[in-house]
């Protein structure tokens, strides 16, 4: 009966626009908490302090959902082939917050998802996530066979490379775990080559201090001058990494409508990201994970290319 409730699970997933799904048994993330430790005692976690709280509740899921036996992972494809603007007046945002926030998109099928589950094994417990709360969503998509993680330290997937959400549902039902796919990086450093301020300080390690992606979003105050010449005009996050990852090739156009892009988001002038008042922000913002670098760090973002250039 699981292995057919596995079945309708992912035929499920699928009806809900997932673009893969992927099963991986419940257990400590040993391996994965030893890596983590030794990031946070790097500093590489910058100012991000939320990652060394409840790392007994991040290694390890029976600490979430007690008893929990499963860890149901989930991808949703995001890529639409608009580019980004090579003119030197305009600023670039990452691909992922063209269009609506993902945490809203995918939280609405996460949970839908874990209802439709419930009511298959009424009296399970279980608990969704996407991006929110103590999971390591990149290591529970490798263990569950979705896509491998890449040096970069993002997850690649054979199927649309690596522009894909997260999310996750821990379980105490008992499904039979997929197989973790081969690492198929190889011998590739396209990534690490890249990287404008060496923010990849070695396969598989990324040092937030230096990622463009960390400074422009999450940081809060200045940005060191050090990195001004080295923005490249991103404004919102950070894609060069991606960009030039060969598996990207195998990109697919997302069948999300809420990941279409927002025109004015597209190739926004960095004259007037920079004057944007409070209300203008707002309104453009809204539904948009943008939202989460406020106002004043976008403008920050934009005065820092301005003046410094490409």
């Amino acid at each position: 009966m699981m292995e057919d409730l596995k079945d309708r699970l992912k035929q499920k997933a699928r009806q809900l626009g997932f673009s893969s799904i992927g099963v991986a048994r419940a257990e400590h993330l040993s391996a994965e908490s030893v890596h983590l430790t030794e990031w946070l005692n790097r500093g590489y976690q910058a100012g991000m302090g939320w990652m060394e709280r409840n790392l007994e509740r991040r290694t390890d899921p029976s600490n979430i959902v007690p008893n929990a036996r499963s860890v149901i992972s989930l991808a949703m494809n995001y890529y639409t082939d608009a580019g980004h603007s090579t003119d030197p007046s305009t600023g670039k945002i990452s691909r992922y917050a063209w269009g609506d926030d993902y945490h809203d998109v995918l939280g609405e099928r996460v949970k839908e998802l874990q209802r439709w589950l419930e009511e298959e094994v009424p009296g399970s417990k279980n608990r969704w996530y996407v991006d929110t709360g103590p999971v390591m969503d990149k290591a529970w998509a490798v263990r569950s066979g979705i896509g491998w993680l890449g040096k970069h330290t993002n997850v690649i997937t054979k199927e649309y490379g690596s522009w894909v959400f997260l999310g996750e549902i821990i379980t105490d039902i008992v499904l039979e775990p997929d197989e973790p796919l081969a690492d198929f990086c190889g011998t590739c450093t396209a990534c690490l080559e890249a990287c404008p301020t060496d923010a990849i300080v070695e396969p598989y390690v990324v040092d937030a201090n230096r990622c463009i992606s960390y400074l422009t979003i999450e940081h809060r105050g200045p940005i060191p001058e050090e990195f001004h010449p080295l923005m490249q005009n991103w404004v919102y996050g950070c894609d060069i990494c991606q960009d030039v990852c060969p598996w990207n090739r195998f990109q697919k156009h997302t069948s999300e409508p809420a990941f279409q892009p927002r025109p004015e988001n597209l190739h926004p002038p960095l004259t007037e990201l920079a004057e944007l008042s409070d209300g203008e922000f707002r309104r453009r913002m809204k539904k948009s994970p943008i939202k989460r670098t406020k106002n004043e760090g976008m403008k920050r973002n934009a005065r820092a290319v301005i003046k410094h250039g490409k």
